[in-house]
């Protein structure tokens, strides 16, 4: 065969133009992206503009003020107002961190075994039931919290004052147990667990099966190789689980408010039966609120969106600031 009769293909033309699918597929995603952030954009703007005017009128007096309370005349008419939010924040903050102590070493160890010691049919039986827990609606929660976990959160309070009680947060005056922060807490508790159970285990699952390896052929435990390598490598996952576990715990309403005492008095004892959240309040005096309290409710739901806001900025720091692999 000769030279003239081969026949030389066109070279093709190198572009970085993207294909009709790619176009549409990053329309697509830009657009969902894009509408998340309108939409929440639009509700801190309908909050504030709804919450302006008390927030105006009380001033810097609404996040440091513990009263909550409203006089109108015969005519519906505003004749004295004084609205705070100091007590519910503390609540929010109790509870929240109350149920993060609780739930995140629970979630880790959890996420550990499913994915490490679990054997393969009880992994699937065990990750089907959590991620059905993790969609259980919280007035289930709040019900079962106050009919069936109180009686025996309330023992655990007691013991926890009888032996921890010279601590200031643990003491307890006068001796009142019922429907305090310790119990909605532990109730938080329980609900946040399977989102950060989810994470972790996502997190876990996802070390690297060398360094897996590499460990077990140095001679490494189990145990030795998870804390070499997969608890390094997912740290940074479990801190955005739990985070966003605490975000979940900060905003939760119906069950709070079934199982705690709202009280308009700070109190930073965590297991005296009173306090309350930003939540259980809007909750509390929505139905029967007045159109100038409900506006401070919706000054409150601003706070509490801001609130909320700033713990998943935190929890972005934290994991950039903590995302390391395993050694």
């Amino acid at each position: 065969m000769t030279t003239s009769a081969v026949q030389i293909p066109e070279p093709r033309e190198i572009t970085t133009e993207p294909r009709l699918s790619d176009k549409v597929f990053r329309g697509v995603v830009t657009t969902g992206g894009l509408s998340s952030l309108v939409v929440l954009g639009l509700i801190a703007l309908f909050l504030a503009y709804r919450g302006f005017e008390v927030i105006k009128q009380e001033g810097l007096g609404f996040i440091t003020h513990a009263e909550w309370s409203i006089t109108l005349d015969e005519s519906a008419n505003v004749v004295d107002s004084k609205f705070g939010l100091s007590a519910m924040l503390v609540g929010t903050i109790l509870c929240s961190i109350v149920a993060v102590i609780i739930a995140v070493p629970i979630s880790v160890f959890s996420a550990l075994f499913l994915n490490f010691y679990a054997p393969a049919w009880m992994k699937r039986i065990l990750v089907a039931i959590v991620d059905m827990m993790a969609a259980f609606p919280s007035i289930l929660f709040g019900i079962w919290g106050f009919l069936v976990l109180m009686p025996s959160v309330e023992y655990w309070a007691k013991l926890i004052n009888k032996y921890l009680g010279w601590i200031p947060l643990f003491e307890v005056k006068p001796y009142f147990f019922t429907r305090s922060p310790f119990v909605a807490g532990v109730v938080l508790a329980i609900m946040i667990i399977p989102i950060i159970t989810s994470v972790s285990r996502e997190v876990f699952a996802q070390a690297p099966l060398d360094r897996i390896q590499a460990a077990f052929a140095l001679g490494a435990t189990r145990w030795a190789m998870i804390k070499a390598v997969v608890i390094p490598y997912g740290r940074s996952g479990v801190v955005g689980g739990a985070m966003l576990g605490l975000g979940r715990a900060m905003g939760e309403t119906v069950a709070v408010y079934t199982v705690l005492n709202i009280v308009f008095q700070v109190n930073w004892h965590v297991l005296l039966g009173a306090g309350g959240n930003v939540a259980s309040l809007i909750i509390l005096k929505f139905g029967e609120a007045s159109a100038y309290e409900i506006k401070a409710l919706m000054a409150a739901g601003l706070v509490l969106f801001f609130l909320t806001l700033s713990v998943n900025a935190i929890a972005n720091f934290i994991v950039k600031r903590t995302g390391k692999s395993g050694r």
